[in-house]
């Protein structure tokens, strides 16, 4: 069984995403607790979203949202929604490297080569944090959000009703005994949590209002982790 890590275990957070709202539907419960126990939390989102909607909706939308979670730095990697996957890796990953030396953070969060919904830019992303992480000496815990074959059993035909997963994607899909954190979202950190998917109204409205605010809520009230174990030969 992995062992377990708890929010007071992370230190300060830097969370490294795709999009605005990835941060939010990962890791806001992750994010709200971190802040209530003071931790420096920060998030940095590659691209500004514009492919899904008006680009500076959507970062008011991704201040509001990292607000109702108590989160107020943030940085924007200024790469464009939709292309990561044609960045060259070795620039995606220096604009990672040039945050993490900046920050210096003691537990990153990221994606995991799944991309979790299988969308390019997440996969480019996730990548990127990955090695930069490794070529920084592997400084700080990596962790990389998954979900767990539990969700799957109860969620997964919703998910797939509502196209989580991009055609011919993989989700990842762990035992439930092998997460090294597990963020449960329950009474006011739910409320939190739900206040930060609603901030994001342009991408999460027409989600919320098909399957209920109640089934909403429930559908993302777990937030779990993976950690990176480092690969020898990699690091700089």
């Amino acid at each position: 069984m992995t062992d377990t890590l708890h929010i007071d275990d992370l230190g300060t957070v830097l969370g490294v995403w795709a999009h605005p709202d990835d941060e939010a539907y990962l890791s806001a419960a992750l994010m709200a607790a971190a802040r209530d126990l003071g931790h420096r939390v920060v998030v940095a989102t590659a691209t500004g979203g514009e492919a899904g909607g008006d680009g500076d909706v959507r970062l008011r939308e991704l201040t509001e949202s990292l607000a109702a979670v108590g989160v107020s730095e943030h940085h924007h990697l200024g790469f464009e929604d939709g292309l990561c996957g044609a960045v060259q890796a070795e620039v995606g990953m220096v604009a990672v490297l040039r945050l993490l030396r900046q920050v210096r953070p003691d537990t990153v969060l990221t994606f995991g080569p799944d991309g979790m919904t299988g969308h390019p830019d997440h996969v480019a992303v996730g990548g990127w944090v990955d090695r930069a992480w490794h070529v920084n000496g592997h400084r700080g815990r990596l962790l990389h959000a998954t979900l767990t074959e539990s969700f799957h059993r109860r969620w997964g035909p919703l998910s797939a009703a509502t196209g989580l997963w991009m055609p011919g994607a993989a989700p990842p899909s762990v035992p439930d005994d092998t997460v090294a954190l597990r963020v449960s979202v329950a009474g006011a950190n739910a409320d939190r949590k739900f206040a930060a998917l609603r901030a994001h109204a342009s991408q999460t409205d027409a989600l919320r209002t098909r399957v209920g605010d109640g089934t909403f809520r429930q559908w993302w009230g777990a937030e779990t982790f993976l950690q990176v174990a480092p690969v020898e030969g990699l690091a700089a």
